[in-house]
């Protein structure tokens, strides 16, 4: 006999749901069957596989070991290495990270390694995730930054954390209860607004966004915020806030502004690239997700709520910021 007591991870998911993941060997008639027959049973009785789990609950399964192991079958082989990860905050449903540049939050081809392998192998080095446990949950980031931006990502460490993130990161509006502001460097001085709305269109082919004043054919609305924190003679220090949440969201409309990130290759200037590089060694976009606020947040996370989280730039960055004599910046 097994006996599984369900914790934070893993509460808020259907029962017959949760036994698919734990039994993947198993057939979902098998299952039931179980069920009906009591060889599966929840807090001691008989369950349809339709309950919903809470923390403390107790599934028992009256299989021997040698069934249990058949039906439990062994971990599918993935790699999960213990790659060093910048915390900045962690409790036992979320954990933030600060993602460097060159990461991947999630993979882009299978032999990828990415942040979402990343965070398991750091849990399960520390003692704080099992492989069990990883059968019915895996910790993932739950937003997604480009590879070569750096900065926040939000990632959930249980079901109902995940379920949190997920729904708050997919609202819009000056309202959303999760505000995400990012810092970059643009070529000229963008002027400053507190909201400023265009339309969208992105082509999948090209993986680019085509940006417009007015609705077109197609297109979706986007709304970014923006104001200069310190301007050089040729390049700016600023500060964005999103409204929306668009593919390249940030790139796209500093670049229709006339004031593109710097360092840019897909919508920025060629000429102000070629002198960072020269300058400075920058081979890609200088954008950074700084703070993430949250609003006003009740029930189980309420402990969120009015608290904000920031992630420390770069050490290229401040390079750069004090070369292009950007650094009275204090953030």
């Amino acid at each position: 006999m097994k006996e599984i007591i369900i914790s934070a991870r893993d509460e808020g998911g259907r029962l017959d749901k949760y036994l698919k993941k734990l039994l993947p060997g198993a057939s979902g008639g098998f299952l039931y069957k179980m069920l009906r027959k009591k060889n599966i049973t929840l807090n001691g009785g008989k369950a349809q596989g339709t309950e919903v789990l809470k923390r403390g609950d107790r599934i028992r399964v009256f299989f021997s070991d040698e069934t249990y192991a058949k039906f439990s079958g062994q971990a599918e082989e993935k790699a999960f290495p213990d790659h060093p990860l910048e915390i900045l905050y962690e409790d036992e449903d979320f954990i933030f990270v600060n993602k460097p540049c060159g990461m991947l939050t999630q993979k882009a081809a299978p032999e990828d390694v990415s942040l979402a392998e990343y965070l398991p192998g750091y849990l399960l080095a520390r003692g704080q995730l099992t492989e069990e446990e990883m059968k019915t949950f895996r910790p993932a980031p739950m937003n997604r930054l480009d590879r070569n931006t750096s900065g926040i990502v939000l990632c959930a460490r249980t079901r109902p954390g995940a379920a949190f993130l997920a729904e708050i990161l997919r609202e819009d509006g000056e309202d959303r209860r999760v505000a995400k502001e990012y810092l970059t460097i643009t070529t000229g001085q963008p002027r400053d607004t507190e909201q400023a709305r265009v339309y969208y269109k992105k082509n999948a082919t090209e993986n680019k966004v085509t940006v417009s004043a007015q609705p077109f054919e197609g297109s979706g609305e986007m709304v970014t915020g923006w104001r200069t924190e310190a301007a050089g003679e040729d390049y700016s220090l600023v500060r964005v806030r999103l409204y929306t949440g668009r593919p390249h969201q940030i790139r796209a409309h500093l670049a229709f502004a006339g004031t593109p990130v710097a360092g840019d290759r897909k919508y920025g200037s060629p000429s102000a690239n070629r002198e960072l590089e020269r300058r400075f060694g920058l081979s890609h976009q200088l954008l950074h997700a700084e703070r993430v606020t949250f609003g006003d947040i009740e029930g189980r996370f309420e402990r969120l709520s009015g608290r904000s989280f920031s992630a420390p730039l770069p050490e290229q960055f401040v390079k750069i910021m004090k070369g292009l004599h950007l650094s009275e910046h204090e953030g």
